[in-house]
């Protein structure tokens, strides 16, 4: 629950501010309340940021009964909200007739929040009874770890299966270090090794180093810790270095000497140190490795104190932090100083764990083992750390009968970390990313625990979430969208998180990420822990807990209605599961109909309900949601309900609406109502572009709207006016309908309109509707009076007469471009946005082009474009000049339409993209399997013909 009780405290300072004259003698004990959760807080922050060892058992138990106190403080305030708050529109009649009405109900408030101070004040003089004080919770300084050598393993079976999936990264970083790094000749040049937690940073280095014996005589490998201070630590590190890399030339007496001269180091300071380690090495070739470096800060120290030489000199230097690295490596020449360990491969995966639980990679084994092997080799994710541990536990279990530890091991492997020996080493691995992580990203992170194993989550809903928990916090100058892309941002750059793609392969659609099966084991062991998170289903069925606050359900029903039958209204026993404190509902997986979403009522506190793509949800649920009034957050994603009521006005505090692909055809008018709503998303699953949600007068009202999309434009010029007052809106996607008539002053209102959306960032438009009229209705975009000016994405699905407007090519932020259904022809495409200082993504597609060549000439330089997407009816001829896209890494081509000329398709100078670095070519039916066969021999030939270095990857995706 890191974070949490910050989010009390803004809760509490709203509730004096705003609403305080309704308290009267209730104020001064609210008052009271907040300096407690600010204290409260402060500790919470304390616990989150020492070190693990440093927090005892009993203490542990103090601060989670602060952290329920905290709970218990939200929820008292938020039923005063529920109870007690005032309406916008009340009289002084109606006024006075609530503050009469709510007496018994502001009395019980007063005793609560009197029995919250009285329990802190019991936890406090507990802990001071027992003698417990706060120094445990501040930070000890961590104990540097011992000098690491560069040394063979015990033999070479060791050494071979320690480097499975490794040795051709080892073969290929080896010959990057001996070769000279751009134009910095013979000095030393820093390379990096970044990647999670245990996938092999320290073997690979290791391994490179004893590859390199010969041409880099001098070695050393220093490990930095985690909290790494300079004043404090870097002298006990160059003194572990110095002592590695001076080594005897030969067995004489000058080796002896030199070992008795080491002896005075131990009274060197910094600089002494740094000066002995230059005297030593000026003159030699030599190769450092820096392990596990957890900030720019250590690794300046340290680098600072590296001696420079003419000699070739390398470093290696190893962390799970991409800024990390990024800073330690020549700018210029990242990609060839920077290795990204990627994690191991099926058929590696396999190797290792057979030759670790049964001595070689060639044995045979029980073949009743396979499947489970196939699902603990699933959770392991190519982590060769966790791969080594679980086989490590499983050794003595090798025979036909040891099959059910396996079974017990897969089915439960958070617990087992916590009680096997050999598995806690890799939780210990695993959660030292967790532990380095700033505070305000602990909870965030301790998030991903509420979906299940395996599963893709959309930027937007996990954002989104975080923000109605209150889990995002306020910076100046930053939106809170802004402040939640940082987060994840920072949470990508450890490798805590990685991108899964975007939804359906389409540049235009939403990003989407997971977590490592480790680290969400990790994580859940720890929300469990602190009381964040209740699980019900699968491995977690029949789980008791006491009071619950976000509850996450997978993929079982039988567990749903069992919740539903625990929670018959006033049934006692320690069987009744006590929901009214539950303040996030999620469940994933799910079929079928569930008694539980008949109890929506009772979750009278939630402000996150979840239900994508849970069968069972009808129109009636929605009608039980529409009075959950602290709602924040409300998904009904992929579900088959097809009408919204009225009541959705009522829902004033909702700030994210998630209605795609429903059955929906419209919203009712309230929608307007709500002044606080942030985020909109409106299709249709089987008829995603005939119906979209016409937008009603009265919009303008939504001032906080940031997100607009499936949205659709009617025939009033007095809703294309109001849109343009919506100052906060950066994303609008926007279709017209073309079945309707649409008059030209309400083009003419659209087009002001997108030029006074000084905020926009992101703008999809286009048409929708079955009539063939329509095929110029985007014509009014070449006269917007000034564009977006900070847009960074921007999608045109229709044709527009004279091509595509030429204000696109001053759009200086621009990244992606997405061009839809429009017959451009010559220079109408790439010649308006070819000079694109930020342009990295170009995707054409359905029809978009109607000449037989479509050419990128030499004028057309496109700085920075890295990836090119084609797709639909591709002309007869691609042809690439050269220095049209020299930073190209990417193409794919979708032949998705139809053509006289299919076995004519040829692209032509694809040897002038120098730095691609893969091809997809896709293809839908057999009807285009001679197109592709016939450009696949194209790619492959282009391939035979460079170099091995630089040859691009080839992918062919049949549908």
């Amino acid at each position: 629950m890191e974070g949490a009780a910050q989010t009390l405290l803004s809760n509490a300072g709203q509730l004096l501010s705003s609403e305080y004259q309704q308290l009267r003698g209730v104020g001064g004990d609210v008052a009271e309340l907040r300096h407690e959760l600010d204290a409260i807080n402060a500790l919470l922050i304390m616990q989150s940021e020492a070190e693990d060892g440093a927090v005892d058992r009993f203490l542990h138990v103090c601060m989670r009964q602060l952290r329920e106190v905290a709970y218990d403080a939200e929820d008292c305030i938020d039923l005063y909200r529920l109870r007690i708050r005032s309406r916008p529109n009340d009289g002084v009649r109606a006024w006075l007739g609530r503050l009469l009405g709510t007496l018994p109900s502001r009395r019980r408030l007063a005793c609560e929040i009197r029995a919250l101070r009285a329990r802190t004040l019991a936890i406090s003089e507990r802990q001071a009874r027992f003698g417990v004080n706060r120094d445990a919770l501040r930070r000890s300084p961590p104990l540097l770890p011992a000098p690491m050598t560069v040394s063979a393993p015990a033999n070479d079976a060791d050494r071979r299966h320690r480097l499975v999936g490794i040795a051709e990264q080892a073969d290929k970083l080896a010959a990057r270090l001996k070769a000279p790094v751009g134009d910095e000749g013979e000095r030393k040049a820093v390379f990096s090794i970044v990647g999670f937690g245990g996938l092999g940073k320290t073997t690979l280095a290791m391994e490179v180093c004893r590859r390199l014996e010969a041409e880099f005589p001098w070695q050393g490998m220093v490990s930095v810790s985690q909290a790494f201070e300079p004043s404090r630590d870097l002298k006990v590190l160059l003194t572990n270095l110095l002592r590695q890399v001076v080594k005897p030339e030969t067995a004489d007496d000058r080796g002896i000497k030199e070992e008795a001269a080491l002896g005075a180091i131990d009274h060197l300071d910094d600089n002494g140190l740094a000066k002995r380690l230059e005297e030593l090495l000026v003159d030699k070739r030599y190769l450092v490795v820096i392990d596990d470096v957890w900030s720019v800060r250590a690794w300046e120290a340290i680098q600072s104190k590296l001696p420079e030489n003419n000699k070739g000199s390398r470093i290696i230097l190893t962390t799970r932090i991409e800024t990390v690295a990024n800073a330690c490596s020549p700018a210029s020449f990242s990609g060839l100083c920077i290795h990204k360990m990627e994690p191991l491969k099926l058929e590696d995966s396999k190797k290792l764990f057979i030759s670790r639980v049964f001595g070689s990679m060639d044995v045979a084994y029980p073949k009743e083992f396979e499947d489970v092997m196939s699902d603990i080799l699933k959770k392991c994710g190519g982590l060769p750390l966790a791969i080594i541990s679980i086989a490590s536990v499983l050794v003595g279990y090798k025979s036909p009968g040891g099959k059910d530890k396996w079974d017990r091991v897969c089915k439960s492997l958070g617990s087992q970390m916590e009680i096997h020996p050999t598995l806690e080493g890799m939780k210990h691995i695993v959660t030292l990313s967790y532990n380095h992580l700033p505070h305000e990203l602990k909870g965030c992170m301790m998030y991903f625990s509420i979906f299940p194993e395996d599963y893709v989550i959309r930027k937007g809903r996990l954002l989104n979430r975080w923000m109605a928990e209150g889990l995002v916090h306020q910076k100046r100058g930053l939106t809170m969208w802004e402040v939640a892309e940082s987060y994840l941002d920072e949470l990508l750059s450890r490798n805590m998180i990685e991108e899964a793609g975007h939804l359906g392969g389409y540049a235009w659609t939403a990003q989407t990420y997971r977590v490592h099966d480790m680290l969400l084991e990790v994580m859940v062991s720890k929300s469990l822990e602190a009381n964040f998170l209740s699980l019900h289903g699968g491995q977690y069925k029949g789980m008791l807990y006491d009071k619950i606050r976000r509850l996450s359900i997978h993929a079982d029903v039988e567990s749903v209605d069992s919740i539903a039958k625990r929670n018959v209204e006033g049934r006692r026993g320690e069987d009744n599961l006590n929901i009214q404190h539950v303040r996030s509902l999620s469940m994933f997986q799910l079929h079928g109909q569930h008694k539980l979403l008949k109890k929506l009522g009772n979750f009278v506190l939630l402000r996150v309900l979840d239900l994508e793509e849970c069968e069972g949800v009808t129109n009636k649920h929605v009608r039980y949601a529409c009075n959950l009034y602290l709602l924040r957050f409300l998904s009904l994603r992929a579900t088959n309900i097809s009408k919204v009521p009225r009541q959705i006005g009522n829902l004033e505090h909702l700030q994210t609406l998630d209605l795609g692909t429903t059955l929906l055809t419209g919203l009712p008018k309230t929608i307007t109502k709500l002044e606080k709503l942030e985020y909109i998303l409106f299709s249709n699953k089987d008829n995603h572009w005939g119906s979209m949600w016409t937008m009603p007068r009265g919009i303008n009202k939504m001032k906080a709207l940031h997100v607009l999309r499936g949205v659709s434009l009617g025939n009033d010029s007095k809703v294309a006016q109001e849109v343009g007052e919506l100052e906060e809106l950066e994303d609008l996607d926007l279709s017209i309908d073309i079945n309707k008539a649409i008059d030209e002053e309400v083009l003419k209102e659209l087009a002001l309109s997108i030029s006074k959306m000084h905020s926009l960032r992101c703008l999809s438009i286009g048409r929708h509707g079955s009539s063939n009229d329509g095929g110029k209705i985007l014509n009014f975009l070449h006269h917007l009076p000034t564009p977006p000016r900070l847009l960074r994405t921007l999608r045109i699905t229709c044709d527009i007469i004279n091509g595509l407007p030429r204000w696109i090519g001053s759009l200086t932020h621009l990244v992606s471009f997405t061009v839809l259904l429009t017959t451009l022809t010559g220079d109408e495409l790439f010649g308006v946005v070819c000079m694109l200082p930020n342009l990295k993504t170009l995707y054409v597609y359905w029809d978009c082009y109607s000449g037989d060549e479509l050419a990128a000439c030499t004028s057309h330089k496109f700085l920075v474009l890295r990836d090119l997407i084609l797709g639909g009816y591709l002309p007869k001829v691609i042809r690439f000049e050269e220095g049209s896209m020299s930073m190209l890494e990417m193409l794919e081509l979708r032949f998705n339409g139809r053509s006289k000329h299919v076995a004519e398709r040829s692209i032509v100078g694809i040897e002038h993209l120098t730095n691609l670095k893969k091809v997809t070519l896709h293809c839908r039916g057999d009807y285009h399997a001679l197109v592709v066969d016939t450009v696949l021999e194209q790619m492959k030939a282009e391939n035979d013909r460079r170099s091995r270095s630089n040859q691009f990857q080839i992918a062919v995706k049949y549908r």
